[in-house]
């Protein structure tokens, strides 16, 4: 880094958020521990600061939430991201008690509800015109999945997810959560207010049921810790899936040669995903709260500053994943830390797995071609979800 070619990083330039790959490779080269006097925040983008400060607790807090938005960061962050913004032992204990309802088991009962609805909405499109995989598909399936497991009404469904769309968009020259955001935020979390009431007085066999009536030694759930849950299962387990598949597409459209081999072998469909989430994960930072001074590289971060942790960066480093701006979908990609790590890795990654496996598996197998109309593409701009609003594509049947 030189005095004239200064490293800058904005996370909210909507240029930045359409291709930020060649910033993220400036600071891992030059600015591994990046301050930004402008806005007060840190950026960590080398993957093993990324890794290890993920499993570092005790120095990296959680207490003040995982977005870097001015309004988002606090101790209030809880409400809306519920143990993704508490520190042990008030995140172990909801953990606990959460994936009492959450459970493997219950994630794998889903599978053939998955396929069905895989089924229902995608055999349709193979063979025909081309259709906006976000709007007729993407969108639409995780937000069944989810919404089905919470006992959501199929009526409520669009509106959930508009506002779960609200909720992330950042407009050209926001630098913090627009109205619409927490106008967005304060609908869900009364939508969801009314369902924890109605479950408590007429249980039903959903997630939010569950939840009610999780039991761990006679410690049992809060309304506003079933709400906050709620929410970021809504947001978190709905949108991340729903970009994660868009950017499947348009990844592998953009790389035939590698989409061939899963046209010719449909199971290489789960290297399909992983490579993506390595790739182009859709959750691309994570922010955290220093409860010590941290050196790095020279430099010192005061404790209760704001760090910023580049998931996106860390998972294109050339220490960990060689030619990592090549897409390759024999790669190893075990130390990927798209879904995080450590005691917060994502508790929604094996239904992000399952759901995605079991779309693009049944995809290679319907379809023999796919083709992505580039121009009329649109991202989602957003400071920490990277993907599309809407994607046309064409796929062509067997």
């Amino acid at each position: 880094m030189t005095a004239t070619h200064p490293v800058v990083f904005d996370p909210y330039d909507h240029a930045t958020q359409d291709d930020p790959y060649p910033v993220y490779a400036r600071l891992r080269a030059d600015a591994p521990f990046h301050h930004d006097p402008e806005r007060g925040f840190w950026v960590l983008s080398r993957h093993a600061d990324v890794s290890a400060a993920l499993r570092d607790e005790t120095t990296f807090s959680n207490r003040m939430g995982v977005s870097i938005d001015p309004a988002s960061w606090g101790p209030q962050a809880r409400y809306a991201m519920s143990f993704l913004a508490m520190d042990p032992p008030e995140q172990t204990r909801l953990r606990a008690l959460v994936s009492r309802g959450f459970t493997p088991r219950r994630v794998k009962e889903l599978e053939p509800r998955i396929q069905a609805l895989t089924d229902e909405y995608l055999r349709p499109l193979v063979g025909g015109d081309a259709f906006d995989f976000i709007d007729e598909f993407a969108g639409r399936l995780p937000m069944d999945v989810i919404s089905e497991m919470m006992g959501v009404p199929k009526d409520d469904r669009a509106e959930l997810r508009r506002l779960a769309d609200l909720l992330i968009a950042r407009p050209e020259g926001s630098r913090d959560v627009p109205q619409a955001g927490i106008d967005a935020a304060l609908a869900l979390l009364g939508y969801f207010q009314d369902a924890v009431v109605d479950r408590r007085r007429r249980p039903k066999d959903d997630l939010v049921s569950a939840l009610v009536q999780a039991d761990a030694d006679g410690d049992h759930l809060a309304d506003a810790e079933i709400v906050g849950f709620a929410l970021l299962m809504i947001v978190a387990g709905n949108e991340t899936t729903t970009k994660l598949l868009g950017n499947c597409l348009y990844w592998g459209a953009r790389n035939p040669d590698q989409l061939a081999t899963v046209f010719a072998e449909p199971p290489r469909a789960a290297s399909w995903v992983n490579e993506t989430l390595r790739y182009d994960s859709s959750t691309q930072l994570l922010a955290r709260y220093l409860l010590t001074d941290v050196e790095r590289h020279g430099v010192v971060a005061p404790a209760g500053a704001q760090v910023a942790l580049l998931l996106g960066s860390a998972n294109r480093d050339p220490a960990v994943f060689p030619d990592p701006d090549r897409y390759d979908l024999d790669r190893d990609t075990s130390q990927l830390v798209s879904f995080g790590a450590g005691r917060h890795y994502c508790l929604g990654a094996n239904l992000a797995r399952l759901e995605s496996n079991v779309v693009l598996t049944t995809l290679a197998r319907l379809a023999r071609s796919l083709e992505v109309d580039e121009a009329g593409s649109e991202r989602i701009h957003s400071v920490n979800v990277r993907g599309f609003a809407h994607l046309p594509v064409r796929l062509g049947a067997r």
